[in-house]
């Protein structure tokens, strides 16, 4: 973590406060509430987001789902368009879970300059307020508190992952087309990390070069241990090249396996696809989540 802050910039600090939310629109749908709302992150500062509340008694396990990189941002999620295997904050609502879907600086519904208040990155500001999304969950009473999760593919894999290392309440985690490790990403060019929209350090202290690069993917999979994850990491994604998953995989299977003895905890599945989360590979990242926050 110390690492990763070499290059994100620093974890906010101070009392984030109790969430605080307003709520714009409101739809009855067969099996769930869904809300469009906006979350206070913090000053100043309102993340828009869909909240599913399915309908039923009693308190529900919860997932943060993450989008990837899409103008329409939390709408993909939500089922309100794009790419219909994307569509897992709706899909999981369907299946008993609260489920909230926050815009990504920049994308959907929400315009944020991090860099103007104070960020090193637009990743740490992710992060951040992905944790006010926990904490906002954590607060519903129709959220059991204890048993939230997350859920990304592609820039909302690598998020779930960011998300997990600082935050630990979060039990179980699905990183789909996400991430690998740095220097298989692209041949070593890490231009692409590189822009506003996740790290400038990566560039301007680091020269794009994974061997001087502080933190890299292995390290965060194993920060994971014990919690549960699973990783769609397919044979032809472009993106994010299987070999440097498969690498991370390894690594990180020692602390799950020798530290923890809980190796069944760190599941990673590789479909003959593009960069993709096919239905398939969705329903056995549902099955594994219903382990860890049902059984």
């Amino acid at each position: 973590l110390a690492g990763m802050e070499l290059v994100t910039g620093p974890l906010p600090t101070g009392k984030r406060g109790r969430p605080q939310v307003t709520v714009d629109e409101t739809a009855e749908l067969p099996s769930f509430t869904r809300r469009k709302i906006r979350y206070r992150s913090e000053k100043d500062d309102w993340v828009p987001a869909y909240l599913f509340l399915p309908k039923g008694k009693g308190r529900a396990p919860a997932m943060l789902c993450l989008h990837q990189t899409v103008r329409l941002g939390k709408g993909e999620p939500a089922g309100l368009g794009g790419n219909s295997n994307l569509h897992y904050a709706r899909e999981l609502a369907e299946r008993g879970y609260v489920t909230l879907a926050p815009d990504y600086p920049n994308f959907g519904d929400y315009v944020f300059d991090p860099y103007a208040h104070g960020y090193a990155s637009a990743t740490m500001k992710g992060i951040w307020n992905h944790m006010r999304a926990v904490d906002l969950l954590g607060s519903l009473p129709e959220v059991a508190r204890d048993r939230i999760g997350a859920i990304g593919h592609s820039l909302g894999g690598h998020n779930t992952l960011f998300l997990g290392v600082w935050d630990r309440r979060v039990r179980v985690m699905v990183t789909s087309c996400g991430f690998t490790s740095f220097s298989r990403y692209k041949g070593g060019n890490l231009t692409g990390w590189s822009h506003k929209g996740y790290m400038p350090r990566i560039a301007e202290r680091y020269g794009k070069d994974p061997a001087r690069m502080p933190f890299d993917f292995p390290d965060l999979v194993a920060a994971l241990a014990p919690r549960a994850l699973f990783i769609n990491a397919p044979l032809g994604d472009s993106n994010f090249d299987v070999t440097g998953v498969r690498e991370c995989v390894e690594f990180a299977a020692g602390a799950y396996d020798r530290a923890f003895g809980a190796r069944e905890r760190l599941v990673a599945v590789h479909p003959d696809c593009g960069h993709e989360f096919p239905p398939a590979i969705r329903n056995q990242a549902y099955a594994f989540v219903d382990r860890f926050l049902r059984g």
